[in-house]
Formats: C-alpha cells, sequence, structure tokens
C-alpha cells in the first residue's frame, strides 16, 4: 500500500489544460441534463478575446485542445461562438452582452480583465478564464 503522504489527489495530477476542459465539458453538459433538451441540440460556447481571429491569444489553444481531447469538437457536438475585440477594449462589454444575447452556456474569457467585463455582462452564464 502507498504511502498517503506520497499520493497524489487526482485533481493535482491533471494538467491545466485537462483541468480546465474537464470544468467546461462539466458547465457544458449540466444544462442539458437540467432542462432535457432534445438530442439535436448542442451545448454552446462563447469565446470572448480581446484578439483577432488571425492573432489569438495564444494560451487559449490549450483549452481548444483540452476540449478535443476530451472529445468535444466543434460544429460536430459543441458550437463556439467567437466574439473577437481585434485589440480595442473598448468593443468587450458589447461583445459580452452579444455572447450573453446567443444564451451560451458558458463564455470563455482569456484572462482577469476580460472575464471581469464577462461577469458584468450578466450573471447568468458561467465564466471560466484562462490563466496563461
Amino acid at each position: 500500500m502507498a504511502d498517503p503522504a506520497e499520493v497524489t489527489p487526482p485533481l493535482m495530477s491533471l494538467s491545466r489544460r485537462q483541468l480546465m476542459a474537464a470544468i467546461a465539458g462539466g458547465l457544458l453538459t449540466a444544462p442539458l441534463a437540467a432542462r432535457a433538451q432534445p438530442a439535436t441540440k448542442v451545448p454552446r460556447l462563447g469565446y470572448l478575446s480581446l484578439f483577432s481571429a488571425s492573432n489569438p491569444y495564444p494560451p487559449s489553444e490549450a483549452f481548444f485542445q483540452g476540449l478535443r481531447e476530451l472529445g468535444w469538437v466543434n460544429g460536430q457536438n459543441i458550437a463556439i461562438e467567437y466574439q473577437y475585440a481585434e485589440g480595442q477594449a473598448q468593443r468587450l462589454p458589447a461583445l459580452a452582452a452579444e455572447l450573453v444575447r446567443l444564451r451560451v452556456a458558458l463564455i470563455f474569457a482569456e484572462n482577469t480583465p476580460v472575464a471581469r467585463i464577462a461577469k458584468q455582462a450578466t450573471a447568468d452564464p458561467h465564466c471560466l478564464q484562462s490563466r496563461g
């Protein structure tokens, strides 16, 4: 039997990407169970970025890779709504409001300032922040 001091708790052995993707997966499936939605409706994830589609925030790729590793494929079993501010921070509140209007199950924000703006837009969707 292993020494209890040497046993790593299960969550401590996960990489940051795996942990973020597992949290997102749980948050995305919760509304389906709670609302008993038809099987044809896929959960929607909102992605809020200060950057642009052509110049994305590098650490967020780890989050999307983690989703793929867990079997979440954009356009198949999940829909990702991307909102890019194109470097213009003043656009973030309107983009966050658009994600709320689209009724996404989760908003992924690339950093703390973006997460704060997303949280100010609503108290309903969950907000997950990258720590890259």
